[in-house]
């Protein structure tokens, strides 16, 4: 059987099966933020009634700005940081020390730390919202487990996006040997083309919202779902986490480019190509290739490969310009997770035999030090192929993790 969120507020047992229908949500319009455009959004009329109890995992820029996005939408909202100092600035000051220094919070938002959250607290959350990096995500599922086996399991959330690189396991794969199927059936994850630099100033953003079971999706869809963050469901959470972390592979390429000066004929052919690679990558491991069309997937690698202010890009275009990787990994500031991801997809597409040529010459400049102007060249050297070519075998990756869950691939 799937797992069941349901709100407190509700006043029905906690079971373990799927609720008949998606809660509803109440909005207000955030006055304290001043769109630089002066384009106004008001709250959207057809949302009313409750509020949900949200604990985020993780206080960088992307938790922090879904934890301001939830905290201005009437949800009261938790969110734990390893950091003793940045938990107590910020319950004093509403304001983070680490990310989007520049801003200030919601004041229904509390920091808790730096020790994990105790089991009193998870137990009274509705939403379990993860923010942290892929590489900690078993780590503090494994942490979290013995929380999760009363009766009322609060609705998982992931925003994480990367692969495991030892296990090369996807998010879902984790929360499975971790949290065990059942959890995992029910486990949702939203991706898109989101900046939280934008998101914390109501820039209008979309994203996917995805889960195995649609009703998952569709609460998550409505905890997050507001005027200026716009929510679409899906069913293939399996393409959205590859879309998800490939995409941030493919942008470091588009930064390697713009180092070394290549301008916009260059950037879209990279875009274009690297979502052929995507595809193509994704439906041999088993993924929908209409999910790579979706903001998940085409929006998002768009953003990422098209902005200076993505991390991915700038690892490459550093990397184009000749610094070191050493170097700018210790100088970032930020996780840019295409690094540890470009590892994890080297072993996936040696595992599945498909072509991915700009994907393998980002490993080839991260892990095999060759030269950024040397794979440039062998890239452009390859001969002429033909421009569409998806896999036609069913992927054996999603079968198996499938069968992990105790559903029909």
């Amino acid at each position: 059987m799937l797992l069941t969120f349901i709100l407190p507020s509700l006043r029905f047992p906690a079971r373990r099966h799927i609720s008949t229908g998606p809660f509803r949500l109440q909005t207000r319009f955030r006055s304290r933020v001043i769109s630089p455009s002066g384009f106004r959004m008001s709250p959207s009329p057809e949302f009313d009634g409750n509020t949900a109890q949200v604990l985020v995992f993780g206080a960088g820029n992307f938790g922090s700005c879904l934890a301001d996005h939830l905290g201005d939408s009437l949800h009261t909202v938790y969110m734990w940081s390893r950091s003793e100092s940045l938990v107590k600035h910020f319950n004093e000051c509403h304001r983070n020390l680490e990310a989007l220094q520049d801003h200030q919070f919601a004041e229904s938002i509390t920091a808790v730390g730096p020790e994990f959250p105790s089991a009193e607290l998870i137990h009274s959350m509705d939403v379990l919202l993860f923010a942290i990096p892929t590489e900690g995500v078993r780590e503090t599922l494994a942490a979290l487990k013995p929380a999760l086996s009363g009766e009322r399991v609060p609705l998982l959330i992931f925003v994480n996006k990367g692969i495991e690189i030892k296990t090369r396991a996807l998010t879902l794969e984790i929360i499975a040997d971790t949290c065990g199927p059942e959890i995992a059936k029910v486990a949702t994850f939203i991706s898109g083309p989101s900046f939280a630099q934008e998101i914390v100033r109501r820039q209008p953003t979309s994203v996917s919202v995805v889960s195995l079971s649609p009703t998952h999706a569709e609460q998550a869809s409505q905890l997050f779902h507001q005027p200026w963050f716009r929510c679409y469901t899906g069913d293939d959470p399996i393409g959205v986490e590859l879309a998800g972390a490939l995409k941030n592979v493919y942008a470091i390429a588009a930064g390697m480019a713009a180092g070394l000066g290549f301008e916009n004929n260059t950037r879209a052919m990279l875009i274009t190509r690297g979502l052929a690679e995507m595809t193509r990558i994704g439906t041999a491991y088993g993924a929908s290739p209409l999910t790579f069309l979706t903001l998940a997937g085409v929006g998002d690698l768009f953003l990422t490969c098209s902005s200076s202010t993505s991390r991915n890009y700038t690892v490459g275009h550093r990397l184009g310009q000749g610094e070191s990787l050493d170097h700018i990994i210790k100088t970032l500031g930020s996780v840019a997770e295409g690094v540890t991801t470009s590892k994890g997809l080297k072993a996936i597409v040696d595992e599945l035999g498909v072509a991915a040529p700009i994907a393998s010459g980002v490993y080839d400049v991260l892990y095999e030090g060759k030269a950024v102007t040397e794979r440039a060249n062998e890239l452009m050297s390859l001969p002429a192929i033909r421009e569409l070519d998806l896999s036609v075998e069913s992927g054996k990756p999603a079968k198996r993790l499938m069968k992990k869950l105790g559903l029909d691939a």
